[in-house]
């Protein structure tokens, strides 16, 4: 496969938007078996697709293109006055480690983070059977970025792990921290992690702009996001 969109696609069904209520969403979805490897992946993702499971996929709305790509410049990236703040807090009693194999302790965390903070969303309410079939992937090499305080969890990022690049996948936390902008900190975590494995690229999913739980996205640069199948750099 080259760097184009695969030959093998199917079109989803029209469904109300989670972002967007007012729009309709419809998915492209990869049905070439051949496109299910991390390095083919990684190929998808520049072209805007991203993962749920073991599905591929990208948004293709009949009247709507807000969605847009965003990754950012993981070797070029410094963080902000405001990000160093936030990781200052951190210095006492939290530590970060790396997983390549789920914890017992996930899931707990995850159906307090769901029903605290997602009880108003489609995830709720939150089941082991979907998260297992959100989160994980049969032919994706995952790490889990954890981070603790003390002797318990707080937050995990899921993060697809790919030759060249990382995929931010989803973050859970525990709401009790709140205050801490663990979202960020999350985000602050995969990039050093990229930076330390020598990857290019950390994508952060979609961004769009009229929403405002997806602005944070845009606060960590150098980045880029996806307008029109062109890589544009992020303005902000």
């Amino acid at each position: 496969m080259t760097e184009h969109f695969p030959s093998k696609l199917g079109l989803s069904q029209q469904f109300s938007c989670s972002y967007l209520p007012e729009q309709q969403e419809q998915l492209l979805v990869i049905l070439d078996p051949n496109c299910y490897t991390p390095e083919r992946f990684e190929q998808l993702l520049a072209l805007g697709f991203r993962r749920s499971g073991d599905q591929i996929y990208r948004p293709h709305c009949p009247s709507c293109s807000a969605c847009q790509s965003i990754r950012v410049l993981a070797k070029q990236f410094t963080p902000s006055r405001s990000q160093k703040r936030k990781r200052n807090k951190l210095k006492h009693g939290y530590h970060v480690i790396v997983s390549h194999d789920e914890r017992p302790e996930y899931y707990p965390l995850y159906e307090k983070y769901i029903t605290q903070r997602h009880s108003d969303g489609s995830m709720y309410p939150p089941n082991k059977l979907q998260y297992e079939s959100f989160l994980f992937c049969r032919w994706m090499s995952i790490v889990f970025i954890e981070l603790w305080h003390r002797d318990k969890l707080i937050a995990v990022a899921v993060t697809d792990d790919m030759p060249h690049s990382l995929s931010a996948i989803y973050t859970f936390f525990d709401p009790d921290y709140e205050s801490l902008s663990l979202g960020s900190i999350m985000i602050l975590a995969q990039i050093e992690h990229a930076t330390k494995h020598d990857k290019h690229y950390v994508y952060l999913g979609y961004q769009i702009d009229s929403c405002q739980k997806m602005r944070y996205k845009t606060q960590f640069t150098p980045a880029e996001r996806l307008v029109k199948d062109t890589w544009k750099k992020v303005d902000l």
